[in-house]
């Protein structure tokens, strides 16, 4: 039984951009479901997210086989939501997932084989209950799989109506240039690639931008805060629940070194002066350019989700701003 009704001014407040030359268009934020979807957190949050972030004109979100924890959990917890709030909008949302990392046992349940994408792609679809995937990713690469097998078993999906479109998640500017050419001669709708991308990580400039541009591809940002360095959580030091905390975490905490520290004051300074949240004009920096078509972002509450909505009610900067901050992210 379906208790939500969405909000009906939600297309109101959100903007959309084509996702590179394909028909498709991304809203500037897509909710990813990394950290905060598995069985460790709380079902109803998740749900409130979810809610929260449909009801802004999110329609995009993103998981993968293996985000949890454990493997598999946020597919199936999203699968639960989905079946009692979202079944009546599922033309009106793009849900997408991921294989390429490990997620069972023995030499079929990682990298990039035929085996391993269209048996991982099937589970998903079990676990979260849909007929088919909006966006199915190779989520990396796979130094000994031939490039055209991994490809081939993404126009197989496609062919066999499982997914609408295909792209990939960190495939470098040449990688991404040949899987390019090779889906473009099967005919297959490859339409994006999934980097990671923020102010202190910005290997996508040196060439991939510049190749998705090239190739007609659209590109959705993941990490855009940095683990949450980009927020105003680590200006006085390291919190005790943060991901720089957690021993072996995703955020080794000797990264928060004082020079870094220095350099995210300098950034908090510059948002303060546009009115925003060092958070929001991060997510601002990187929609800056228009071959970002959408940035993923993830959060673990309902008040971090709406600070980056509202983040988009300022998105422009001026030469001085740019050029501020380009001195304060090169300063060794």
């Amino acid at each position: 039984m379906n208790n939500y009704t969405a909000a009906e001014d939600r297309y109101e407040k959100m903007t959309y951009r084509r996702c590179g030359k394909s028909g498709l268009k991304l809203p500037l934020l897509s909710l990813g479901l990394w950290h905060n979807f598995g069985n460790t957190t709380s079902f109803e949050n998740s749900r409130q997210l979810l809610r929260t972030a449909f009801d802004n004109g999110i329609t995009h979100f993103d998981l993968a086989n293996n985000y949890g924890p454990p493997y598999g959990s946020a597919e199936t917890n999203f699968g639960k939501i989905f079946k009692e709030d979202f079944q009546a909008y599922r033309d009106e949302l793009l849900i997408s997932t991921k294989a390429g990392w490990d997620m069972w046992p023995g030499p079929y349940g990682n990298f990039g084989s035929r085996k391993y994408l269209i048996a991982s792609l099937d589970q998903s679809l079990k676990r979260m209950g849909l007929d088919y995937m909006d966006i199915f990713y190779h989520h990396r690469p796979d130094p000994a799989t031939p490039l055209e097998e991994t490809m081939g078993a993404l126009d197989q999906i496609v062919r066999q109506g499982k997914a609408l479109y295909v792209g990939v998640s960190q495939y470098s500017a040449g990688q991404t240039a040949k899987a390019a050419e090779i889906l473009r001669n099967l005919g297959t709708p490859f339409i994006i690639h999934q980097p990671r991308y923020n102010m202190f990580d910005r290997w996508v400039e040196d060439g991939l931008l510049d190749t998705l541009e090239k190739e007609g591809l659209g590109s959705i940002v993941f990490s855009p805060l940095e683990q949450g360095i980009l927020t105003s959580k680590y200006l006085d030091g390291i919190p005790a629940d943060s991901r720089a905390a957690i021993e072996g975490g995703y955020l080794d905490k000797n990264k928060i070194t004082p020079r870094l520290l220095e350099q995210v004051k300098q950034l908090n300074e510059i948002a303060q002066n546009r009115d925003q949240s060092l958070a929001q004009m991060a997510i601002a920096w990187l929609l800056k350019d228009d071959r970002v078509t959408s940035v993923l972002v993830g959060v673990s509450r309902v008040s971090q989700l709406q600070d980056n909505i509202d983040g988009l009610k300022n998105l422009d900067f001026t030469k001085e701003e740019l050029e501020k901050i380009e001195t304060i992210l090169k300063k060794e």
